[in-house]
C-alpha cells in the first residue's frame, strides 16, 4: 500500500473514458448525486473534466446533516471546480412513502435506510432522463467488495469512473487533484442517519478493507467480517436471475 498510482496517467485515462461513455450513449452530459463525500467529489471532478456539462444534485432526505455539513461540502468543491448545483430536497417524499407504506407492512430498520438512496437514485434517472444526460456511479472498490451500498439505490447508475478505486486510493486521488480540505477530512459516512458512520457500522476500518484487497493481508478478526460482508452481498454485485438460465 506504500506505492501510489499514476494520477497524472489516471486522470487522463479516466477523461477519456468518461468522453468515450457519453460519445457512445449520445447523451448531452452527465448528472450525479453530489452528498458532499470523498467519492462524489471525485466522480463529480471527473465527469466535469470529460464533460462541460456536468450538473451535481443535491438530495436531502430527512438527516439534519444533509442540510448542514453535507451541503456546504458539496457546494463548496462544486464551486471549485465549476460544477453546476441543483438541489431537490426528497424529505417530504421520503415522509410520504413512509406514511403510505406503513399502512400496509412494519417498515424494518434497514427498509428505511435504503429508502433515502433509491428516492435518491430516482430522482437522478427522472433528470437524466429528462435531459439526455447519463447518470455516473460515485461508489468505490472497497464499498462495492463490502456490499456497502444499496441495490437499487446508490449501485444503479450508468457508468462508474472510481469503481476501481479503493478508499484510500480515492483519497490519494482526491490530494492530487486539490480538493477542499472539508472533504479529505471529512469522516466517511452515507448519512443515512444522525452520526452514521460507515466504519462503526460495518464494525472495520477501511484502512483494513484496503489492506486487504490490495495486498490480501487481514487479522482473523478482520477477515470474518470481510468473509461475511461478502459473501452475504454477492447478490447486489450480480444481474437478477431468470429461470431457466441460472448459473
Amino acid at each position: 500500500m506504500d506505492v501510489m498510482r499514476d494520477y497524472e496517467t489516471e486522470l487522463n485515462n479516466r477523461i477519456e473514458f468518461i468522453r468515450g461513455i457519453v460519445k457512445s450513449a449520445g447523451a448531452r452530459g452527465i448528472v450525479f448525486g453530489n452528498s458532499g463525500g470523498k467519492d462524489c467529489a471525485l466522480a463529480g471532478i471527473l465527469c466535469k473534466l470529460a464533460c462541460e456539462d456536468t450538473v451535481g444534485i443535491m438530495m436531502p432526505c430527512g438527516s439534519k446533516q444533509n442540510y448542514g455539513s453535507d451541503k456546504t461540502d458539496a457546494v463548496a468543491f462544486a464551486e471549485q471546480f465549476g460544477i453546476e448545483t441543483r438541489m431537490i430536497d426528497l424529505t417530504g417524499v421520503k415522509e410520504a412513502l413512509v406514511r403510505e407504506t406503513g399502512k400496509v407492512t412494519e417498515i424494518s430498520d434497514a427498509a428505511l435506510a435504503n429508502i433515502a438512496p433509491r428516492l435518491r437514485m430516482t430522482a437522478l434517472y427522472t433528470v437524466a432522463a429528462s435531459e439526455k444526460r447519463l447518470v455516473a456511479g460515485t461508489g468505490n472498490r472497497s464499498e462495492i467488495y463490502m456490499g456497502y451500498f444499496t441495490k437499487w439505490g446508490d449501485g444503479a447508475y450508468d457508468f462508474n469512473p472510481i469503481g476501481d478505486l479503493t478508499v484510500t486510493e480515492v483519497y490519494e486521488f482526491l490530494h492530487y487533484l486539490k480538493a477542499p480540505v472539508s472533504i479529505l477530512e471529512k469522516v466517511p459516512s452515507a448519512g443515512l442517519f444522525e452520526g452514521q458512520t460507515d466504519e462503526s457500522e460495518m464494525g472495520i476500518t477501511y484502512k483494513s478493507i484496503d489492506e486487504y484487497l490490495l495486498t490480501g493481508a487481514a487479522c482473523e478478526d478482520d477477515l470474518t467480517i470481510l468473509n461475511r460482508y461478502h459473501s452475504t452481498s454477492e447478490h447486489k454485485r450480480k444481474l437478477p436471475v431468470i429461470y431457466n438460465n441460472a448459473e
